[in-house]
């Protein structure tokens, strides 16, 4: 289980070794489940007087692409330091406005076991042509309850910071 206190180790670490222009903006958004780190930094938004709304989302995209481009190797140096300090792969983003991209991440395989049920749910996700495998239809089905949940799974990680408090407050074995 992945421990608010290991968040803020790597919220900390990012924080401190990220050069200070990429976070003059905000402190890095940092994510962390067993496998991946992910990093979301925020860029400074476009300047761009009465400009339209496609104008402005292609401002966005050129001003992502660049820093993608201009900050590659950095990135990568960072990351191979965090992988070796931390056990985790390291994803990266930038938000810039209401635009946010992800430059690379993790998909790690998930094994689980179904009932017939489940099974027919994510057959008919296929046959339907929503997914093109039971693996695609499940990745659907997880972000469609992350998308629709969120409230509920956001006070669910909260009493799970509280157990976590409990525990460690507990005898010692």
């Amino acid at each position: 289980m992945i421990t608010n206190t290991d968040t803020d180790k790597l919220r900390g670490w990012f924080t401190g070794r990220l050069p200070a222009d990429w976070t003059a903006t905000a402190a890095p958004d940092v994510t962390v489940d067993r496998e991946e780190v992910t990093v979301v930094l925020t860029l400074p938004d476009v300047e761009l007087a009465d400009a339209g709304d496609a104008e402005r989302a292609e401002a966005r995209a050129g001003r992502t692409k660049a820093f993608r481009e201009e900050t590659r190797d950095t990135r990568i140096d960072i990351a191979r330091e965090a992988e070796h300090r931390f056990g985790r792969k390291v994803s990266w983003a930038v938000r810039l406005g209401d635009r946010t991209e992800l430059f690379t991440h993790v998909s790690a395989p998930t094994m689980t076991r179904l009932r017939q049920r489940e099974r027919l749910t994510l057959d008919t996700l296929v046959d339907a042509g929503v997914a093109r495998s039971r693996a695609e239809a499940l990745a659907w089905c997880v972000r469609l309850v992350g998308t629709h949940e969120d409230d509920w799974l956001a006070e669910l990680r909260e009493a799970m910071t509280h157990v976590e408090d409990v525990r460690a407050r507990g005898p010692r074995g």
